[in-house]
């Protein structure tokens, strides 16, 4: 950026990165033929037509070098406004451009920094808006669900009770879609500011941590989890608490559409320098046409468990959102309804 910034002073170069480029070029065509002057200029004796030619040919081969380089050097605004656009892409890291320049590459990083800018302060207005209408909506579901209560406190009639646990009810569905809105927006944010580095896991810890958090899930339907590891550790582009959380999500999906006393597997394996994590169970499984909707955000597939857990719409969405921003692929399969389900999570194992 010095030699860009240099040749912004000069007041015919400051409005024009064309004109950069120009001048610089100039100059390196003109080397040679100023070089060829001083040394014929200056030389004690008259150089011979030999001497000439290759010194001709040595001053060009110097002056394109330098023009090159230079060149590159001067093309630095476009790299760095680059790179800020590409972090801030993948990693949602937020650079400061300098926005004191000019011309049309000054113009690039001004306007790249202002829309960096500007998308982050949207972002955090919308989650604050979200928020606070959450706390509102929160309150209306409060107060009905209070005066519901209040009603079946003073032991009313057969029909006015049920009306009262009809709202009560819906309130409470109420207060499950709320928090489902605020745990969207909260996890889009981390997952977005999550940074990519390779991370060493060990297969053995990771599927450990998963059963713990899925044991009392697991007991509470009778149903046991088999795992099939032929893998002791890996190197992945991923946190090993947002794959956690994705195995996790997967398998709380599994037991939720598996009958009672039923078994869940989960396997580990490699092939062609690919890390493959399966979750299959024997539950009710879907139609294979609707495989990518079920990773939808708030898809219309969702359905009551076997046991008639609620679904929210977001678990799939969210796994998804992580596997595919470290660089990973996940897909379900399914024979038909009742035939079960697989979820396949695969990652580059870096060696």
């Amino acid at each position: 950026m010095k030699l860009y910034s240099k040749l912004s002073t000069i007041s015919f170069l400051k409005n024009s990165y064309v004109n950069k480029f120009l001048f610089v070029t100039f100059l390196g065509i003109h080397i040679p033929l100023i070089g060829l002057l001083f040394f014929v200029l200056l030389g004690k004796n008259h150089p011979s037509n030999d001497t000439i030619i290759v010194f001709i040919l040595l001053m060009t081969l110097l002056a394109t070098g330098l023009t090159l380089l230079t060149l590159k050097r001067l093309i630095k605004p476009i790299e760095v406004a680059s790179r800020a656009l590409n972090e801030y892409r993948i990693n949602r890291t937020v650079s400061q451009l300098p926005t004191t320049f000019d011309d049309e590459a000054g113009l690039l990083l001004r306007n790249i920094q202002k829309s960096i800018s500007e998308n982050e302060e949207y972002r955090s207005d919308k989650e604050d808006l979200v928020y606070l209408l959450s706390h509102d909506l929160r309150n209306f579901a409060g107060n009905a669900q209070a005066l519901a209560k209040l009603i079946l406190d003073e032991k009313p009639s057969q029909e006015v009770v049920e009306y009262a646990n009809l709202i009560d009810q819906t309130t409470s569905q109420q207060f499950v879609f709320i928090e489902t809105f605020i745990k969207l927006i909260q996890e889009e944010d981390e997952i977005s500011k999550k940074i990519q580095v390779v991370k060493d896991i060990k297969i053995k810890t990771l599927l450990g941590i998963v059963n713990d958090q899925v044991g009392q899930k697991l007991a509470a339907k009778g149903i046991q989890m088999l795992t099939n590891v032929t893998v002791k550790k890996a190197k992945l582009k991923i946190d090993q608490d947002l794959l956690i959380r994705v195995l996790v999500n997967l398998i709380d999906n599994a037991i939720k559409f598996s009958f009672p006393d039923s078994e869940i597997k989960i396997s580990v394996t490699t092939k062609n320098k690919e890390l493959i994590f399966e979750v299959s169970d024997t539950g009710i499984g879907f139609d294979s046409k609707y495989s990518e909707a079920l990773f939808k955000k708030f898809t219309n597939q969702g359905r009551l468990g076997t046991a008639n857990e609620s679904s929210t719409g977001i678990g799939l969405y969210l796994c998804k959102k992580i596997v595919e921003k470290h660089e990973g692929k996940l897909f379900a399969k399914s024979e038909g309804v009742n035939k079960g389900a697989s979820f396949f999570v695969i990652f580059e194992n870096i060696n």
